[in-house]
Protein backbone atom coordinates (compact mmCIF):
# COMPACT_ATOMS: atom_id res chain seq x y z
CA UNK A 1 0.00 0.00 0.00
CA UNK A 2 1.26 3.47 -0.91
CA UNK A 3 0.95 6.18 1.75
CA UNK A 4 1.75 9.84 1.01
CA UNK A 5 3.01 12.27 3.63
CA UNK A 6 4.67 15.67 3.90
CA UNK A 7 8.46 15.47 3.83
CA UNK A 8 11.34 15.85 3.79
CA UNK A 9 12.91 13.58 6.40
CA UNK A 10 12.46 14.81 9.94
CA UNK A 11 9.03 16.40 9.49
CA UNK A 12 6.29 15.99 12.09
CA UNK A 13 4.14 14.46 9.35
CA UNK A 14 6.78 11.81 8.72
CA UNK A 15 6.99 10.95 12.41
CA UNK A 16 3.20 10.76 12.74
CA UNK A 17 2.94 8.58 9.62
CA UNK A 18 5.68 6.16 10.70
CA UNK A 19 4.19 5.81 14.18
CA UNK A 20 0.62 5.28 12.93
CA UNK A 21 1.20 2.85 10.06
CA UNK A 22 3.08 0.13 11.93
CA UNK A 23 1.37 -3.14 10.98
CA UNK A 24 1.30 -3.02 7.19
CA UNK A 25 3.86 -3.23 4.40
CA UNK A 26 4.05 0.39 3.27
CA UNK A 27 5.54 2.04 0.20
CA UNK A 28 6.06 5.63 1.31
CA UNK A 29 5.41 8.56 -1.02
CA UNK A 30 7.24 11.62 0.30
CA UNK A 31 5.73 14.92 -0.90
CA UNK A 32 6.98 18.49 -0.90
CA UNK A 33 3.76 20.14 0.32
CA UNK A 34 0.42 19.40 1.96
CA UNK A 35 -1.29 20.08 -1.36
CA UNK A 36 0.94 17.53 -3.08
CA UNK A 37 -0.07 14.88 -0.51
CA UNK A 38 -3.74 15.60 -1.17
CA UNK A 39 -3.23 15.52 -4.94
CA UNK A 40 -1.33 12.22 -4.72
CA UNK A 41 -4.33 10.58 -3.06
CA UNK A 42 -6.87 12.35 -5.26
CA UNK A 43 -5.08 11.30 -8.43
CA UNK A 44 -4.53 7.70 -7.31
CA UNK A 45 -0.75 7.94 -6.92
CA UNK A 46 -1.20 6.80 -3.29
CA UNK A 47 -4.00 4.84 -1.65
CA UNK A 48 -3.81 6.87 1.55
CA UNK A 49 -2.30 10.09 2.81
CA UNK A 50 -1.71 11.69 6.17
CA UNK A 51 -2.10 15.47 6.51
CA UNK A 52 -2.43 17.95 9.39
CA UNK A 53 -5.88 19.51 9.64
CA UNK A 54 -5.87 21.39 12.95
CA UNK A 55 -3.49 22.68 15.60
CA UNK A 56 -4.48 23.43 19.18
CA UNK A 57 -2.82 26.86 19.01
CA UNK A 58 -3.30 28.02 15.43
CA UNK A 59 -6.58 26.28 14.57
CA UNK A 60 -7.67 24.84 11.23
CA UNK A 61 -5.15 24.28 8.44
CA UNK A 62 -7.24 25.58 5.58
CA UNK A 63 -5.29 24.01 2.73
CA UNK A 64 -6.23 20.58 4.07
CA UNK A 65 -9.90 21.46 4.52
CA UNK A 66 -10.06 22.90 1.00
CA UNK A 67 -8.24 19.87 -0.39
CA UNK A 68 -10.90 17.51 0.97
CA UNK A 69 -13.44 19.46 -1.05
CA UNK A 70 -11.47 19.93 -4.25
CA UNK A 71 -10.38 16.30 -4.58
CA UNK A 72 -13.51 14.64 -3.18
CA UNK A 73 -11.63 12.77 -0.43
CA UNK A 74 -12.69 10.99 2.74
CA UNK A 75 -11.34 10.78 6.29
CA UNK A 76 -10.80 7.32 7.73
CA UNK A 77 -8.87 8.11 10.93
CA UNK A 78 -7.67 11.00 13.07
CA UNK A 79 -4.38 11.12 14.94
CA UNK A 80 -3.64 13.43 17.86
CA UNK A 81 0.08 14.16 17.87
CA UNK A 82 1.91 16.16 20.59
CA UNK A 83 4.13 18.84 19.08
CA UNK A 84 7.21 20.35 20.72
CA UNK A 85 8.84 23.09 18.68
CA UNK A 86 12.48 24.02 19.12
CA UNK A 87 14.76 26.74 17.80
CA UNK A 88 17.48 25.01 15.77
CA UNK A 89 20.72 26.68 14.77
CA UNK A 90 24.18 25.74 13.54
CA UNK A 91 26.42 24.15 16.13
CA UNK A 92 28.27 26.86 18.04
CA UNK A 93 25.94 29.67 17.01
CA UNK A 94 24.97 32.14 19.71
CA UNK A 95 21.23 32.58 20.16
CA UNK A 96 21.76 36.35 20.36
CA UNK A 97 23.16 36.32 16.79
CA UNK A 98 19.90 34.99 15.34
CA UNK A 99 17.94 37.59 13.37
CA UNK A 100 15.53 35.43 11.33
CA UNK A 101 13.61 32.18 11.80
CA UNK A 102 12.50 29.77 9.08
CA UNK A 103 9.68 27.22 9.16
CA UNK A 104 6.31 26.21 7.75
CA UNK A 105 3.59 28.79 8.40
CA UNK A 106 1.66 26.83 11.09
CA UNK A 107 4.85 26.33 13.11
CA UNK A 108 5.72 30.03 12.87
CA UNK A 109 2.18 30.87 13.98
CA UNK A 110 2.43 28.51 16.94
CA UNK A 111 5.54 30.39 18.12
CA UNK A 112 4.21 33.89 17.50
CA UNK A 113 4.90 35.16 21.04
CA UNK A 114 8.52 34.00 21.03
CA UNK A 115 9.14 35.47 17.57
CA UNK A 116 7.63 38.83 18.53
CA UNK A 117 9.46 39.07 21.86
CA UNK A 118 12.76 38.16 20.17
CA UNK A 119 12.07 40.67 17.34
CA UNK A 120 12.87 38.12 14.67
CA UNK A 121 12.04 38.21 10.98
CA UNK A 122 10.36 35.13 9.50
CA UNK A 123 10.59 33.17 6.26
CA UNK A 124 8.14 30.46 5.23
CA UNK A 125 9.07 26.99 4.00
CA UNK A 126 6.98 24.00 2.92
CA UNK A 127 7.84 22.03 6.08
CA UNK A 128 9.71 22.33 9.36
CA UNK A 129 12.34 19.87 8.20
CA UNK A 130 13.00 21.67 4.89
CA UNK A 131 13.65 24.82 6.93
CA UNK A 132 16.06 22.92 9.18
CA UNK A 133 17.84 21.49 6.16
CA UNK A 134 18.17 24.99 4.65
CA UNK A 135 19.75 26.30 7.86
CA UNK A 136 22.27 23.45 7.71
CA UNK A 137 23.02 23.88 4.00
CA UNK A 138 23.42 27.66 4.07
CA UNK A 139 25.69 27.59 7.13
CA UNK A 140 24.42 30.94 8.39
CA UNK A 141 24.64 31.68 12.10
CA UNK A 142 22.14 34.54 11.89
CA UNK A 143 19.21 32.27 11.00
CA UNK A 144 17.49 29.41 12.79
CA UNK A 145 14.70 26.94 12.05
CA UNK A 146 11.65 26.10 14.11
CA UNK A 147 11.39 22.33 13.97
CA UNK A 148 11.49 19.09 15.94
CA UNK A 149 14.20 17.38 17.94
CA UNK A 150 14.21 14.74 15.22
CA UNK A 151 15.13 17.38 12.66
CA UNK A 152 17.91 18.64 14.92
CA UNK A 153 19.36 15.11 15.13
CA UNK A 154 18.92 14.44 11.42
CA UNK A 155 20.65 17.63 10.24
CA UNK A 156 23.15 17.88 13.12
CA UNK A 157 21.84 21.20 14.39
CA UNK A 158 21.89 22.40 17.96
CA UNK A 159 18.75 23.22 19.94
CA UNK A 160 19.32 26.86 20.75
CA UNK A 161 16.09 27.04 22.75
CA UNK A 162 13.59 24.31 23.58
CA UNK A 163 9.79 24.36 23.58
CA UNK A 164 9.25 27.82 22.12
CA UNK A 165 5.59 27.27 21.18
CA UNK A 166 3.07 29.65 22.74
CA UNK A 167 1.39 26.89 24.75
CA UNK A 168 3.20 23.89 26.22
CA UNK A 169 0.10 21.74 25.66
CA UNK A 170 0.50 21.90 21.89
CA UNK A 171 -1.07 19.20 19.70
CA UNK A 172 -1.64 18.79 15.99
CA UNK A 173 -4.51 16.75 14.64
CA UNK A 174 -3.71 14.72 11.55
CA UNK A 175 -6.23 12.91 9.38
CA UNK A 176 -5.72 9.83 7.25
CA UNK A 177 -7.34 10.48 3.89
CA UNK A 178 -8.37 8.16 1.07
CA UNK A 179 -10.27 8.27 -2.20
CA UNK A 180 -12.57 5.41 -1.20
CA UNK A 181 -15.10 5.73 1.61
CA UNK A 182 -14.50 2.27 3.05
CA UNK A 183 -14.65 2.77 6.84
CA UNK A 184 -17.88 3.97 8.44
CA UNK A 185 -17.85 2.44 11.92
CA UNK A 186 -16.03 5.02 14.03
CA UNK A 187 -17.13 6.94 17.10
CA UNK A 188 -16.72 10.34 15.42
CA UNK A 189 -18.28 11.60 12.21
CA UNK A 190 -17.31 14.46 9.89
CA UNK A 191 -19.96 16.05 7.71
CA UNK A 192 -19.76 18.66 4.98
CA UNK A 193 -22.96 20.69 4.94
CA UNK A 194 -23.81 23.03 2.10
CA UNK A 195 -26.92 25.09 2.94
CA UNK A 196 -29.73 24.98 0.40
CA UNK A 197 -29.75 28.76 0.34
CA UNK A 198 -28.08 31.63 2.12
CA UNK A 199 -30.35 33.34 4.66
CA UNK A 200 -30.13 34.93 8.08
CA UNK A 201 -29.53 32.36 10.81
CA UNK A 202 -28.85 29.41 8.49
CA UNK A 203 -25.87 28.16 10.53
CA UNK A 204 -27.81 28.60 13.77
CA UNK A 205 -30.67 26.48 12.40
CA UNK A 206 -28.22 23.75 11.41
CA UNK A 207 -26.55 23.73 14.82
CA UNK A 208 -29.93 23.63 16.55
CA UNK A 209 -30.56 20.21 14.97
CA UNK A 210 -27.47 18.77 16.68
CA UNK A 211 -28.26 20.53 19.96
CA UNK A 212 -31.83 19.18 20.02
CA UNK A 213 -30.51 15.64 19.58
CA UNK A 214 -27.76 16.11 22.26
CA UNK A 215 -25.00 15.57 19.71
CA UNK A 216 -21.76 17.17 20.84
CA UNK A 217 -19.70 18.94 18.18
CA UNK A 218 -15.90 18.83 18.32
CA UNK A 219 -15.07 20.95 15.27
CA UNK A 220 -16.88 23.55 13.17
CA UNK A 221 -15.25 25.27 10.22
CA UNK A 222 -16.66 27.39 7.41
CA UNK A 223 -15.01 27.51 3.99
CA UNK A 224 -16.13 29.59 0.99
CA UNK A 225 -17.92 27.77 -1.79
CA UNK A 226 -15.85 29.81 -4.28
CA UNK A 227 -19.00 30.25 -6.35
CA UNK A 228 -20.42 33.44 -4.86
CA UNK A 229 -19.17 35.92 -2.27
CA UNK A 230 -20.66 35.23 1.15
CA UNK A 231 -21.64 31.60 0.53
CA UNK A 232 -20.04 28.83 2.59
CA UNK A 233 -19.70 25.11 3.20
CA UNK A 234 -19.63 24.01 6.83
CA UNK A 235 -17.42 21.25 8.16
CA UNK A 236 -19.03 19.75 11.26
CA UNK A 237 -17.46 16.99 13.32
CA UNK A 238 -19.45 15.16 15.98
CA UNK A 239 -18.64 12.86 18.88
CA UNK A 240 -21.11 10.29 17.57
CA UNK A 241 -20.66 7.54 15.03
CA UNK A 242 -22.56 7.39 11.77
CA UNK A 243 -24.18 4.13 12.87
CA UNK A 244 -25.90 5.77 15.87
CA UNK A 245 -29.60 6.46 15.53
CA UNK A 246 -29.38 10.12 16.53
CA UNK A 247 -26.73 10.79 13.89
CA UNK A 248 -28.93 9.19 11.26
CA UNK A 249 -31.84 11.29 12.50
CA UNK A 250 -29.79 14.50 12.35
CA UNK A 251 -28.81 13.82 8.73
CA UNK A 252 -32.42 13.00 7.83
CA UNK A 253 -33.67 16.26 9.35
CA UNK A 254 -30.98 18.36 7.64
CA UNK A 255 -31.74 16.74 4.29
CA UNK A 256 -35.44 17.43 4.88
CA UNK A 257 -34.48 21.12 5.02
CA UNK A 258 -32.87 20.49 1.59
CA UNK A 259 -29.32 21.08 2.79
CA UNK A 260 -26.68 19.10 0.89
CA UNK A 261 -25.05 16.63 3.29
CA UNK A 262 -21.86 14.80 2.45
CA UNK A 263 -20.42 12.31 4.94
CA UNK A 264 -16.65 12.72 4.89
CA UNK A 265 -16.00 9.85 7.27
CA UNK A 266 -16.83 8.02 10.47
CA UNK A 267 -13.63 7.14 12.30
CA UNK A 268 -11.75 6.50 15.52
CA UNK A 269 -9.12 8.67 17.24
CA UNK A 270 -5.58 7.52 17.86
CA UNK A 271 -3.39 9.41 20.33
CA UNK A 272 0.34 9.04 19.72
Amino acid sequence: MKVAYLGPQGSFSEEAAFRYFTTELIEWVMCDSILEVIEAVGEGKAEKGIVPIENSIEGTINITADGLLTHDLFVEAEIIFPVSLHLLSLAGADIHEIREVWSIYPALAQCRDFIRQSQLKTKQFDSTSSAAQAVKNQERKDVAAIASKGAADLFHLQIAKSNIQDNSNNHTRFVVISKENTKQNGNKTMLLITPCQDHSGVLSSILNVFSALSINLTWIESRPTKKKLGTYHFFIETENGLHESKMKKAITILEAYEHDIRVLGSYHTTKL
